[in-house]
């Protein structure tokens, strides 16, 4: 079946810990590379270096499409045995996003189903839309990926995401 976490940073251990994780995808903005949990082997573990932008920004890294093939391969080499977990700095924007693009690539549910799950799920998710658009193109859907994306809106205000589990059936 599969198993996606989302958390924030500060929760990556606890999560990776609790859920019996063995891969992590990092979403954070350069330089420094996030700490990688002893169970998370280094192969299982992949790191995107960009930023929580939706347009080209001087000092930071705007998603290209590298970014969405990188995540979109190792998501489709994960065996589902085990959760995955999915993290960015706040929990807020990146990592849901890579959630949503991960349940669209791996799941032959609709694209505004997905979305509506997302929200019933974190309250607080506003998915990046560059990264949405990004693998909308990649995964030919036509802007459906993007309009499911917009049609649950912005999330509620808060400093960080809360920890959430999307299942992929």
């Amino acid at each position: 079946m599969g198993r996606l976490y989302v958390c924030p940073l500060g929760k990556v251990e606890q999560v990776v810990e609790q859920s019996g994780a063995e891969s992590l995808i990092s979403l954070l903005s350069p330089p420094p590379p996030p700490p990688r949990p002893s169970r998370i082997v280094p192969h299982r573990h992949l790191v995107l270096a960009l930023s929580d932008i939706v347009a080209p920004r001087d000092g930071h890294v705007l998603a290209g499409l590298e970014h969405v093939e990188a995540l979109l391969a190792f998501v489709r080499g994960w065996d589902r045995a085990r959760p995955l977990v999915i993290h960015c700095y706040a929990g807020v924007s990146r990592s849901p996003a890579a959630a949503f693009i991960a349940a669209c690539a791996l799941t032959p549910r609709p694209e505004d189903e997905i979305a509506r799950e997302l929200r019933r799920l974190s309250p607080s998710a506003t998915p990046n839309r560059h990264l949405i658009a990004l693998a909308d193109s990649l995964l030919s859907r036509e802007g459906r990926m993007i309009a499911a994306s917009e049609s649950i809106g912005r999330g509620a205000e808060c400093f960080e995401g809360e920890i959430f589990c999307m299942d992929l059936a």
